[in-house]
């Protein structure tokens, strides 16, 4: 059927016909097809989709110009071309890919040459939940869809030290900024999922999470839960942060600080008197308090030192690493806000902020090094491995040894 329903559409498509034109023209042809012929599509996507599940896959690609007609997976962070797909060509998936989008999508993918989306599936009493982004490749489409867990990571097996969690949970600190760090893919959603969570069944209050887009779906428990979707609900992270100050919250969460202006609005709510969670793509406790202040124009760095010193109040850095099973191990570093941390902030002197976390174990912080080496031992992972996720070569060498 997938040939009939191209050639429908094409057939007297004009060769010359390029980029967002051209998925412009696939769009407005889509209305050609029957109910049966988007079924079709629509039930091929949720059979690759389940099969991703199936095979504990974390993200799915699919369309796009060079990838040779096939659909790709990654299972425990390694990313194969996947031939039992079967294969579709550049223009078979950009019709397989608009089948999937709304009329507003398809007008913000054709305006913004790319839209991200939450999608979801009903299979055996459970909705199946994916984080989607579809962008240009080369005048066709790309499909990126990432796995949303169907249940809530335990909190109790992320190995927080009782003072972290102490700042984490609602009951003990009303207010301050969280941060969870680390490059896409580093668990950073299912970390917050599991925090929030554990607010949720432990202390009364109300949650309002603004997401691009929503991930997991908290039910409302001892906590109401409010789930914003950018560009549906909401139009941007800051309008959000903004308008939930309205919204009688305790918690709010931010899904990325992406801008100065997120950023500035994070430190503005938690000196609200906020608990306020949010993330960034940085790989350290140091580089993320660098980067929030260089992301802020000079003649507004001090002051938004002096903000950070006084609303931060923990940065966890995560990755996940291969472990000896080829399985996925979370390792992450952890800085705990101390009065000797505010005073280096506030100072410019940073780089003195590594060696506090390494000397303050007790206090539930730790180097991302320390995490290494500790698994390492543990015989969890290789030195090898060690050494290659370490930020710092010469240090995760002096530990090992």
């Amino acid at each position: 059927m997938l040939n009939t329903i191209e050639e429908k559409l094409l057939y007297d498509i004009d060769p010359l016909l390029q980029d967002t034109d051209r998925q412009a023209y696939v769009a407005q042809q889509m209305a050609k097809l029957t109910y049966r012929e988007l079924s079709f599509l629509k039930t091929k996507l949720r059979e690759y989709l389940l099969t991703m599940r199936r095979l504990d896959a974390s993200d799915i690609e699919i369309g796009g110009s060079t990838c040779r007609d096939s659909i790709w997976l990654r299972i425990q962070g390694v990313k194969k071309l996947r031939p039992e797909f079967g294969t579709w060509t550049p223009d078979q998936s950009d019709i397989l890919l608009q089948s999937i989008l709304n009329d507003a999508q398809k007008d913000r993918l054709l305006k913004n040459r790319a839209v991200d989306f939450s999608y979801f599936i009903e299979h055996e009493g459970k909705t199946r939940r994916w984080r989607a982004t579809l962008y240009f490749d080369l005048g066709h489409l790309a499909l990126n869809m990432r796995t949303i867990a169907s249940d809530i990571y335990p909190y109790n097996q992320l190995g927080f030290h009782q003072n972290i969690s102490r700042s984490f949970s609602l009951q003990h600190e009303k207010q301050g900024l969280i941060l969870f760090t680390g490059i896409t893919g580093s668990g950073k959603s299912t970390s917050m999922d599991s925090i929030l969570d554990a607010n949720n069944r432990t202390t009364n209050g109300h949650i309002v999470i603004i997401g691009d887009p929503i991930e997991y779906i908290h039910k409302s428990n001892k906590c109401l839960v409010r789930h914003r979707e950018v560009g549906t609900d909401v139009l941007s992270f800051k309008d959000g942060a903004i308008q939930s100050l309205r919204q009688d919250p305790d918690i709010i969460v931010v899904g990325e600080m992406r801008d100065p202006e997120t950023i500035m609005t994070c430190l503005e709510i938690s000196d609200t008197g906020h608990k306020v969670f949010s993330t960034l793509h940085t790989g350290s406790a140091v580089e993320t308090i660098d980067r929030i202040v260089a992301e802020c124009p000079t003649q507004e760095q001090q002051r938004v030192r002096i903000r950070l010193a006084d609303q931060l109040r923990v940065i966890v850095s995560q990755k996940l690493i291969p472990n000896k099973s080829d399985r996925l191990q979370l390792v992450k570093e952890i800085m705990l806000v101390s009065s000797a941390i505010k005073a280096a902030i506030r100072n410019e002197n940073t780089h003195e902020i590594y060696q506090m976390i390494s000397e303050n174990g007790k206090l539930g912080m730790i180097t991302l090094e320390q995490d290494l080496t500790r698994l390492c031992k543990q015989g969890i992972i290789t030195q090898d491995t060690a050494i290659d996720y370490a930020n710092n070569k010469n240090r995760i060498k002096e530990l090992l040894s």
